[in-house]
């Protein structure tokens, strides 16, 4: 039987990520955060939040359109 992993799970941190975003008031310059690329490419890959270049950086975005 599989031992249970004791590291937080992309799940957890993608949670956490979404509560940064919330707190930040919905968008955060992609820099600035401090979670992995692999938390901010699961919750692009859910479609949860949106990468855009603004052309003076890259931000990161709540997707609002649900």
């Amino acid at each position: 039987m599989p031992r249970k992993s004791t590291y937080p799970t992309s799940t957890d941190q993608s949670s956490l990520c979404l509560q940064y975003l919330r707190s930040c008031g919905g968008s955060a310059r992609l820099f600035a955060i401090r979670f992995s690329l692999c938390v901010i490419q699961t919750l692009v890959n859910r479609k949860l939040v949106k990468v855009t270049n603004t052309g003076a950086g890259f931000f990161v975005e709540l997707d609002e359109a649900k």
